[in-house]
This record gives structure tokens, C-alpha cells and sequence, in this order.
């Protein structure tokens, strides 16, 4: 339980945000292109694929958090 409060804070603290906001950019735009790219041109785009655009960018982001987080849990010094 713990680690998932932590990982929780680690989602909104600025240091890990800022980094992890990049990537989503950047990871979610290439994402966004091959998985929605012709519906976007053809002006097709459904609510329902909207949803799936934005999940596009939110799942990088997550999993840029998550390692950041696990990458400084692991830099950590352990207490017994």
C-alpha cells in the first residue's frame, strides 16, 4: 500500500511531471499519428476514438512516472 501512495505523489511532483509531461509529448504524438492519424485527416474521429487520443497521452506519461519513481526508490538508501 505504501508503494502506491507513493507512486501516487510521484504522478503530480513537478521534477517527475516535467520530464514525464515531455515524453507523453512526444511518445503520445507518434502514438497518436499511426493509431489516429487518418480518421484525424479525414475528419472522422469519434467521441470514442477522442477518448482513445487522449488515453494515447496519458499512458506514456504514467509509465514515465513509474519508472522515474522505481528508478529513485531502487537510488534510495534502505532502512531496516
Amino acid at each position: 500500500m505504501k508503494a502506491i501512495k507513493g507512486y501516487g505523489l510521484a504522478l503530480v511532483t513537478p521534477q517527475l511531471a516535467a520530464k514525464a509531461a515531455k515524453v507523453a509529448l512526444v511518445v503520445g504524438t507518434v502514438l497518436l499519428v499511426i493509431n489516429h492519424g487518418r480518421a484525424i485527416r479525414a475528419g472522422t474521429m469519434s467521441r470514442d476514438r477522442w477518448i482513445s487520443a487522449a488515453l494515447t497521452y496519458l499512458v506514456p506519461y504514467a509509465v514515465s512516472i513509474h519508472g522515474q519513481y522505481m528508478a529513485l526508490a531502487a537510488a534510495a538508501p534502505k532502512r531496516r
